[in-house]
């Protein structure tokens, strides 16, 4: 499968199967990543893959951090920033609107709206979790090619047959985490990725997200006018 295959074929995955990923394939695909660009040749990224007891001990961090506190642990990196303007906003909402229905989950549902939330907590079912980890002294040049290094991260697992899930949820219980692994103060926890075998017959992994056309997010200059 070409990379523009990959590409198109990628997807947030958010139902998984319980199948296996072994420590070999993970180390694989970590191999592959590695080779992501970077400048400088400076490589920011840390990971850290939980998986058995370790990704279970994770689950129920968390599980307890938000049961104290729902809305999340204040940081100074949201997930969003504060008063994303359009056409964001509206590309965000709409996202959520179309993989609610397609779970079948009413707007005025907020408990089960919740619920599929906490799934991010359990990785959605997929049986490897991978956390990014940063230097804060990173600029936002590193936080760039920290996010080449998961894009590569992703592809090679599409070629490998696996799927992944961005999940910049876990920033929600950063804090905790930072805890649970022993961070230095000089690092922090970005956000974690799920991996593992997709669940091919949940409806939510049927969801397509709505992509702006080329021609919306794109200025070409100097080049010759096609007739």
């Amino acid at each position: 499968m070409s990379v523009i295959e990959l590409l198109k074929k990628r997807i947030s995955t958010r139902a998984f199967l319980d199948s296996p990923v072994e420590q070999d394939t993970v180390r694989a695909l970590l191999d592959a990543a590695r080779w992501s660009p970077s400048g400088g040749n400076v490589q920011p990224w840390k990971v850290i893959v939980v998986s058995g007891e370790a990704r279970s001990e994770v689950t129920k961090r968390a599980t307890a951090a938000l049961a104290r506190n729902p809305q999340g642990e204040a940081g100074d990196y949201p997930i969003y920033p504060e008063g994303l303007h359009e056409p964001y906003r509206s590309r965000r909402f709409q996202m959520g609107e179309d993989m609610y229905a397609i779970m079948g989950i009413a707007r005025e549902d907020k408990a089960k709206r919740f619920q599929a939330l906490a799934r991010n907590f359990e990785f959605f079912g997929a049986p490897v979790g991978i956390f990014m980890v940063i230097d804060r002294a990173m600029g936002h040049g590193q936080w760039a090619h920290m996010g080449m290094f998961m894009q590569s991260l992703a592809l090679a697992a599409e070629e490998m047959g696996l799927a992944t899930c961005m999940q910049e949820a876990w920033a929600m219980v950063r804090d905790t985490l930072h805890e649970h692994f022993e961070l230095p103060s000089n690092e922090m926890l970005y956000c974690g990725i799920a991996l593992g075998c997709a669940d091919r017959e949940a409806p939510v992994n049927g969801l397509r997200t709505r992509r702006a056309t080329v021609g919306e997010f794109a200025d070409f200059r100097g080049f010759q006018r096609e007739d």
